[in-house]
């Protein structure tokens, strides 16, 4: 099964797991026919967010354990990355604590990258993020990326006493202080929201440079990654958002070659029998959409989703059952349409 995993549906059977390293072979992701797209490896990314829905309810350790299990089992099935994304207050249990989940994926894995995709920075305080995450780095052996958002929900930033207009200038200014603790520096700080005396990192990361991602749907976010990350992050279909980051990078004196970029279908089901696990899948799919159409819906956010209730709702809103074969050929379309370096 490729989804973007960690959904109310989770599949662990042999089965299952032998159909989706079916696809991680047989996907060629190369060249499009249109405007070409470097020859670059694309990186296939697990991605959880451990929620637990009430109808679905399951015991939350053996939850954990069992999604922990499927990451050391995708690793051994040679995904790439295992990535872990954060909201607060959710009545399905939705992961808060990113770091601290992947401290948990780094003791259990021993090659792929791990990553926050996202968390949301304007809820945190910088110093605290640099050193949660230098201490994942070193758990992981220097695997750690971080993906950061300014997050939309209204209950989440009414908690923190965020203001929704300085999202934007939280992140300008707390991404820069990271780096510069990650490159060793000692410093003081007195800005618009955080104000530091001396201080420096330790211990620091064993990556001389974490790789930083900026997600978002909007053209401030897209222009907030061009100038602060070393890739961009959407969700669905993103093309002329990616060709305004390229854009963006070069009128900044950059190449975007050097960038990466990522997004994920909604759903990437893969199976035998589409139709059989379209029946299974459907309430779990419906359920996991329509909470983000509330979420974005209440926040008036850009790129939100629309409600749904069928089978030709969800396929409309980029959820996919499909055999391995259909799959191969939506992956690849999607890849060289959106020109991602990464699909989740």
């Amino acid at each position: 099964m490729i989804s973007r995993s960690g959904r109310p549906f989770v599949c662990l059977d042999e089965q299952a797991w032998a159909v989706t390293n079916l696809l991680l072979e047989s996907s060629d992701l190369g060249v499009s026919q249109g405007e070409p797209m470097p020859r670059r490896a694309v990186r296939f990314c697990m991605f959880y967010d451990f929620r637990n829905p009430s109808a679905w309810r399951q015991d939350p350790p053996k939850l954990y354990r069992k999604i922990l299990d499927q990451i050391v089992r995708g690793e051994e099935l040679g995904w790439d990355d295992a990535w872990v994304s954060e909201h607060h207050f959710v009545d399905d249990d939705y992961l808060p604590s990113v770091l601290t989940m992947l401290a948990a994926i780094a003791a259990r894995t021993s090659r792929m990258r791990i990553g926050t995709g996202i968390l949301l920075l304007p809820l945190h305080d910088p110093i605290r993020v640099a050193e949660d995450a230098a201490v994942v780095d070193v758990l992981s052996g220097g695997r750690l990326e971080l993906g950061f958002g300014a997050g939309y929900r209204v209950e989440e930033l009414a908690a923190w006493g965020v203001a929704a207009e300085e999202r934007g200038s939280r992140m300008n200014e707390a991404i820069p202080l990271i780096r510069r603790l990650f490159a060793g520096e000692t410093l003081t700080h007195q800005g618009k929201h955080y104000r530091y005396g001396e201080l420096s990192l330790r211990p620091r990361p064993i990556q001389t440079k974490v790789p930083i991602w900026i997600a978002g749907l909007t053209p401030p976010a897209v222009r907030r990654a061009a100038r602060l990350a070393d890739g961009f992050y959407g969700i669905g279909p993103i093309r002329p958002l990616v060709d305004e980051f390229k854009r963006e990078v070069e009128r900044r004196g950059g190449d975007p070659e050097t960038r990466e970029i990522a997004s994920a279908l909604m759903y990437m089901q893969v199976a035998r029998d589409p139709e059989r696990k379209w029946r299974e899948a459907l309430p779990h799919m419906v359920y996991q959409v329509n909470l983000y159409a509330r979420w974005t819906a209440e926040a008036a956010a850009r790129g939100g989703f629309s409600p749904v209730t069928s089978r030709s709702d969800l396929e409309a809103n980029g959820c996919f059952i499909a055999t391995p074969e259909r799959a191969c050929e939506i992956v690849e379309r999607f890849v060289e349409e959106n020109q991602l370096t990464r699909l989740f």
